[in-house]
């Protein structure tokens, strides 16, 4: 039987969880120790606790986030995986859009965002549309080079065995591109959260569908600093869960096979 200090999970949780509890520790210890006020810059079990007390608003604020990031990340998925093999296709095309797709990637969400709001009049579509342009071009981008890294002699084969376009793709492309794929969607899942949280703060929406960046913005207008803290801390986990669920569906699909960052 293997010991637990020798289990390669064991190893692979343990450092992360020593260093963090390490870090809010130490996090503790100074804001005791300088007595410095919670207004200011409140202390892990402060934080805490105002979660624990706002535990209600702020885990409903939590799942209108969460709604908005994967609907987003649904989207960009199936609309960047699509154009992906769109532009595989030809050379043309992807030289023609590819430019504009990256166009979309560094053109800042809160330049186009309140232009978005105001021409969508439907607040949450509009959120939506704001996510996914910031976590469709990881999927787009690795996605193409998926398809693209493909061993040349293997394409001559398919040509020798006089595979069409559709049979190469669905036999040789795809299954060479997985690795990048699910690379891709690790990062766009992120993205998709960072986009949807700050759309919601140019949207500035209140109501039954406010999220996460709504309570933010509510907190630090009533100084509670405790409550922006646990909001922030909510949105963290959030994204951590997307990203390991992302590694274990990868994990799932290849184990070690077809996998970039393993090669």
């Amino acid at each position: 039987m293997t010991p637990l200090s020798k289990n390669p999970r064991f190893q692979a949780v343990m450092p992360p969880v020593v260093v963090g509890l390490c870090v809010l520790g130490l996090w503790e210890a100074l804001c005791r120790g300088f007595a410095i006020p919670e207004y200011l810059f409140p202390a892990p079990t402060v934080i805490a606790a105002s979660l624990v007390q706002n535990g209600p608003d702020l885990m409903h604020a939590l799942w209108s986030t969460i709604r908005v990031t994967l609907i987003a990340f649904a989207l960009s998925t199936v609309l960047g995986t699509l154009i992906a093999f769109l532009f595989v296709q030809s050379r043309f095309i992807e030289r023609g859009f590819f430019p504009y797709a990256v166009m979309l990637q560094v053109t800042p969400v809160v330049a186009v965002a309140p232009l978005i709001i105001i021409l969508v009049r439907d607040t949450q579509i509009a959120l939506v549309i704001c996510a996914t342009i910031i976590a469709i071009f990881p999927m787009i981008s690795n996605t193409t080079v998926g398809l693209r890294s493909v061993d040349p002699g293997l394409v001559n084969l398919m040509r020798v065995y006089r595979a069409n376009r559709l049979q190469t793709l669905l036999r040789l492309r795809i299954p060479s591109a997985l690795g990048y794929f699910f690379a891709g969607l690790r990062i766009s899942s992120g993205l998709a959260l960072i986009g949807a949280v700050v759309a919601e703060f140019v949207a500035g929406t209140g109501g039954r569908s406010a999220g996460l960046a709504y309570e933010i913005l509510q907190a630090g207008f009533q100084l509670d600093i405790p409550r922006m803290f646990a909001a922030l801390s909510l949105i963290t986990a959030a994204g951590i869960l997307l990203f390991l669920a992302m590694s274990g569906l990868s994990r799932l699909a290849l184990g070690s096979w077809g996998d970039p960052e393993r090669a």
